[in-house]
């Protein structure tokens, strides 16, 4: 392993429950007077959106809403909000919700001030060199689940609906300025999202953790969160109103996107594109898939997942043990064992496997994995055959 990286950690987090009312504060430290605040159009119609446009409107803030978008978000959706964005004269972006509401966010934010399409700033090379830094809107996030952690994200996934493909658009300067994490607004996630999206973050803290790189920060960081989904994600489920055991998880996913600067890989290199054709949920996907590419790795990462296995207290602290807990864990859950119980079909395993081949995460990977590989790993996730 080359002693060599470069490592850049996130941005200015206020975190701690009913901190919302913080957010005209937050508005004015960045001298945003007309915030564009985007979300999805269910966030959009409960009061939780109603209460922070209030917050905002009393300190005399002109704010509007944005909600044009899909769970999965397409070019076509940042366009809208773009255009959304100077046809009311906004000169700043509040991003409110789970990973794709925040994605369009600051995707919006960045594009509002680009005369290239969106696609030229995919995370390929040093197209990210590209951009009009000036150009590029004040954000804050405020994220309503713990799961993506997009909000320390200096990215967003958009679907390029031309290419049946989730593209990774990249700047350091997507970074939101501010992030308001406040439990409190997590407390409404229904159950099922609530264990789709923790799963995620755990995803996101183990495929950091056993990434090949150099990174010790990440690796510390994704180890805390690895344990902090296992203390406090069932408590969470169990009882949605929990504000320590959310949290917990909001801590936990924030930390999984931190340490993901590491690297990601086959869990993620297999929901991407399954996300891209199929639409499905991320975290699900993740979910579903986790235990599967676990068991193709195993040659490369045992030992590591033993050491977790220790740090987060399971009673069998070997690679097993381990895997058993994550299955155990996703029937508590009510995670489906395979992508067939969600209507997905093994007859599309070599596009996947190919596409996953291409896709940015599988750089991550500490297994070197062929597109036959990750079609082996989805026709395995399809039928349910954890062990091959």
């Amino acid at each position: 392993m080359q002693l060599k990286g470069n490592w850049n950690y996130p941005t200015a987090i206020r975190f701690g429950a009913g901190r919302a009312s913080e957010l005209p504060a937050m508005c004015a430290e960045l001298g945003i007077k007309r915030p564009l605040l985007v979300t999805d159009s269910g966030l959009a119609r409960l009061p939780l959106v109603g209460r922070l446009l209030d917050y905002l409107h009393s300190a005399g803030l002109a704010a509007n809403v944005f909600s044009d978008l899909r769970p999965n978000p397409v070019g076509r959706d940042v366009d809208a909000g773009v255009a959304a964005y100077k046809a009311g004269g906004h000169d700043g972006v509040i991003a409110v919700g789970g990973g794709s509401a925040l994605d369009v966010g600051k995707a919006i934010a960045l594009m509002v001030g680009q005369d290239r399409p969106l696609w030229d700033f995919e995370d390929v090379g040093d197209n990210w060199t590209r951009v009009n830094v000036a150009g590029v809107a004040p954000t804050i996030a405020v994220p309503t689940t713990a799961g993506t952690g997009s909000e320390v994200g200096r990215a967003s996934l958009i679907i390029d609906e031309n290419g049946h493909r989730k593209v990774i658009i990249f700047h350091p300067s997507m970074l939101p300025k501010l992030v308001l994490a406040d439990p409190e607004l997590t407390c409404g996630l229904p159950r099922h999202l609530t264990a789709a999206t923790g799963i995620d973050a755990f995803v996101h803290n183990l495929e950091a953790f056993c990434s090949p790189f150099y990174h010790p920060i990440a690796q510390g960081v994704a180890l805390e969160g690895m344990k902090l989904v296992h203390d406090w994600l069932p408590a969470a489920c169990d009882n949605g109103n929990n504000v320590e055991a959310r949290s917990h998880m909001l801590a936990a996913s924030i930390m999984g996107a931190t340490a993901f600067q590491k690297g990601l890989g086959g869990v993620h290199a297999l929901a991407h594109p399954i996300g891209a054709h199929f639409d499905t949920h991320h975290g699900l996907a993740n979910a579903i898939l986790l235990p599967y590419v676990l068991v193709k790795n195993r040659p490369a990462i045992e030992q590591r997942i033993v050491a977790a296995a220790r740090y987060i207290g399971l009673a069998d602290a070997s690679f097993d043990g381990f895997l058993g807990w994550i299955l155990q864990l996703r029937a508590k859950l009510g995670i489906a064992h395979s992508l067939a119980e969600i209507g997905i079909s093994s007859e599309h395993a070599a596009l996947i496997g190919r596409d996953a081949k291409q896709d940015p995460s599988d750089g991550g990977n500490p297994l070197p994995l062929s597109a036959d590989d990750y079609a082996a790993i989805f026709l395995a996730a399809c039928e349910g055959n954890v062990h091959g």
